[in-house]
């Protein structure tokens, strides 16, 4: 007996129940996939946004605006808000990756979408895009206070230039928050976060001007990540040249460094956990 071999046309649709095996995922969709849930996640703790919103405006109120000195003047208005807006990405990606990392790294899920086939970097993407997105709302509040109680005044050009340049010199920030999230647990890391953040912050004249610094301080802050992130963002908005010409060779060689620890923290506890 022969058997008949029947072939289907090209093009032609399979027969009433058969099924088709389901496409993967790309790396976009997954991404986003990972995104929208990390938003979900963390807006289900509304204290964790709104203090995100709350802290930098409140810093504006207690900093800048009582000194009519400085909102009168456009220029120095956008210096002082400059530094409060590098404040709210840095604390926004500090946290996301530091404490967030911690704290996932803690649940039974983790460990299992770890060994997922499609890799670390839809995840990575994931928390990247929401932490982009929510220190662009931290911003909000920030230039609503910023237009109606001060002078400055950027052209639309300067306001998106200064706003791209912020999320940029976040990079190193989030590349230490990994850092800290992969290597510690969650209750330590949020110590450390807040031991990182803040003396970061007023050494590197995003809360007081460094301007305002003695000589000796204002010439070591130069060297620090945050203050070479905002005189950067400064220069963007205002069209101001920085005022020393290695703003960006120091925060560059802070995001190389902090890159290098965040990735021999992630293999280093991957190594520990599935070993």
């Amino acid at each position: 007996m022969s058997t008949a071999t029947v072939t289907r046309p090209a093009g032609a649709t399979p027969p009433t129940g058969a099924t088709s095996p389901p496409r993967p995922l790309g790396v976009v969709r997954l991404s986003l996939v990972h995104a929208k849930f990390n938003i979900l996640e963390t807006v289900r703790v509304p204290i964790s946004v709104i203090g995100n919103l709350l802290f930098p405006t409140l810093a504006l109120f207690f900093f800048v605006i009582p000194q009519p000195m400085v909102t009168a003047d456009p220029i120095w208005s956008l210096v002082a808000v400059s530094g409060l807006a590098m404040f709210a990405v840095m604390s926004t990606f500090l946290f996301t990756f530091g404490v967030g990392v911690a704290e996932d790294r803690a649940l039974p899920f983790d460990p299992y979408l770890r060994t997922m086939p499609a890799g670390a970097a839809p995840r990575m993407m994931g928390r990247i895009i929401t932490a982009c997105l929510f220190a662009l709302v931290a911003l909000v509040p920030i230039g609503v206070v910023t237009a109606i109680f001060t002078a400055a005044a950027p052209s639309p050009w300067q306001l998106v230039a200064g706003v791209l340049t912020l999320i940029g010199a976040g990079i190193p920030f989030l590349m230490l928050g990994l850092f800290v999230g992969y290597r510690l647990s969650s209750k330590a890391a949020l110590a450390v976060v807040q031991v990182i953040l803040f003396p970061l912050a007023f050494a590197g004249g995003l809360f007081l001007p460094a301007e305002m610094f003695p000589d000796w301080l204002s010439t070591a802050s130069t060297f620090l990540p945050s203050r070479a992130a905002r005189d950067l963002v400064i220069a963007n908005i205002t069209g101001e040249p920085v005022a020393y010409g290695y703003a960006l060779p120091v925060l560059l060689a802070w995001g190389v460094l902090f890159t290098a620890v965040a990735v021999w923290a992630y293999r280093r506890d991957e190594g520990r956990r599935f070993r």
